[in-house]
């Protein structure tokens, strides 16, 4: 089990830097006016597991804080990943 934990904490580190990553280029290339990352790609970041990352980036980069589906969604993906994540390392 240890194995598969150390892998998921690997793929979760990995999506939420992604995803936090994604949300500052997408700040950056709204400034610039230029093509920007599609919000259907941002949500499917957070729901593979960047999520926390996501919500992170998003107030860091004061990126999409005014879309009410990012400000309550990408915190709301966070709390159902958080619970899920305690819940499988409880073991229940």
């Amino acid at each position: 089990m240890d194995k598969y934990m150390n892998v998921l904490w690997i793929y979760l580190g990995v999506m939420n830097c992604l995803l936090f990553i994604l949300m500052g280029v997408d700040k950056l290339k709204a400034l610039k006016g230029a093509w920007r990352i599609p919000e259907a790609t941002l949500f499917t970041f957070a729901l593979l597991g960047g999520a926390l990352g996501g919500t992170l980036g998003m107030y860091s980069f004061h990126h999409k804080t005014l879309h009410k589906k990012f400000a309550v969604g990408f915190p709301a993906i966070t709390v159902v990943q958080i619970v899920l994540l305690v819940l499988l390392i409880s073991g229940k």
